[in-house]
């Protein structure tokens, strides 16, 4: 089954008023239940990344940990994973952003990264840019640079890809949502 012919979005539950009244959530979980719909969006993502420059595969806490994994697996790159504030054991860099709910830090292993090193972010949406922002302020200190920032699904609407666009870092997303979709 070819991916153009594929759902994507039926496969994308919505979960209302989570976490907090006015929101819509978007649950990856059935598209992770889905074998062909999981290889789909996995092979999608690999045959765009299999010949592009780049070095290492970040992967933000915790959704983007199921796709940055498998793909670190299958293109053969480092696994560089970002976390919520601490939870890493090492020496770490923290990056403070603000979320759709909230302000939280992410933090990132200092040794992960060094100059001259590239990287593909990921995530399983791209709503305020937030956590990717953040992802890619620590990328920056680490003297390494962000190649592209993706994810299965855009907001458009929060304006987190146009962030991220007007930071120089360009995203790549396989489907997007406007915020009142059901």
């Amino acid at each position: 089954m070819a991916f153009d012919s594929f759902d994507i979005k039926s496969l994308i539950r919505p979960v209302i008023d989570f976490p907090k009244p006015g929101v819509i959530f978007r649950d990856i979980t059935p598209l992770f239940q889905s074998p062909t719909a999981l290889r789909l969006v996995m092979d999608s993502f690999a045959h765009r990344y299999v010949e592009a420059d780049f070095t290492h595969i970040g992967a933000m806490d915790a959704r983007g940990f199921l796709i940055g994994s498998v793909l670190a697996y299958q293109l053969n790159k480092p696994l560089v994973l970002f976390r919520k504030q601490g939870k890493l054991p090492a020496d770490v860099l923290a990056e403070g952003y603000a979320t759709e709910y909230g302000e939280a830090f992410l933090e990132v292993h200092a040794d992960s990264l060094c100059e001259g090193d590239s990287v593909v972010m990921f995530d399983d949406l791209i709503a305020t840019g937030g956590t990717l922002i953040a992802a890619a302020n620590l990328i920056r200190r680490m003297g390494a640079r962000v190649h592209e920032a993706a994810a299965i699904i855009d907001l458009p609407e929060l304006g987190g890809s146009q962030r991220l666009e007007d930071m120089g870092i360009p995203t790549f997303c396989l489907t997007q949502f406007a915020l009142d979709d059901k």
